[in-house]
């Protein structure tokens, strides 16, 4: 996939640059500020930006902001977020518009190859890619009237991994059961979250977006 790599770090944009294209990507060009990010996406049109949160000029949440410019200009173009915290109203603010193919990822994770590498291909592929650390503290604090309590234990599991961006087979694989139980408990979370069906609106999407609390 053609990527597009913005990180004020040079050690750490070297780095990931080196290793997407060890793993056969065409790293189309890595900028050091979120000024720099928008150009580069016009000029090279990339599958993916991957971008850091707290970048030049200002060090807050420039890239987020370039990162919400680039999905309004160019929609189809994925975006994993690499941040060093978790920041929830980062995190509500890339979600709350159009969650698909977007990704949050701590930059502690970049060490994991692994699942830095499973996110950009998640994302890529038009699936949600959500650090779990992220999930965790996006729901702390829920409002134990929410309907997310009405939710098993195992329900709360499924639609954990939901969030995470996995598939039904990886969930059932993870959870080490069927395929076909693990639909059954995303059904029973809708009717649980109250999300009907209708036209236009993915209720996978609503279900995620609940949970998270968006």
């Amino acid at each position: 996939m053609r990527i597009v790599l913005a990180e004020d770090s040079t050690l750490l944009r070297e780095g990931l640059a080196r290793l997407l294209a060890e793993e056969g990507h065409d790293v189309a060009a890595t900028v050091a500020s979120a000024e720099e990010l928008t150009g580069a996406v016009d000029r090279h049109r990339p599958d993916v930006v991957v971008t850091d949160v707290r970048m030049p000029p200002t060090h807050t949440d420039d890239g987020l902001r370039a990162a919400l410019e680039v999905r309004r200009r160019w929609p189809s173009t994925a975006i994993l977020v690499l941040s060093q915290y978790v920041e929830k109203r980062y995190a509500t603010r890339l979600l709350a518009d159009r969650p698909e193919g977007v990704g949050y990822v701590l930059k502690d994770r970049v060490a994991q190859v692994d699942d830095f590498l499973d996110a950009l291909d998640r994302v890529a592929a038009g699936a949600t890619a959500l650090d779990p650390e992220v999930v965790r503290q996006v729901l702390a604090g829920a409002d134990p009237a929410d309907p997310l309590t009405r939710l098993t234990p195992r329900e709360r599991d499924v639609l954990h991994h939901m969030a995470q961006g996995h598939t039904n087979a990886t969930i059932a694989e993870r959870l080490h059961v069927s395929q076909s139980a693990v639909e059954k408990h995303i059904n029973t979370i809708f009717d649980k979250l109250d999300l009907p069906r209708a036209a236009g609106y993915s209720r996978r999407v609503l279900a995620v977006l609940r949970y998270l609390g968006v």
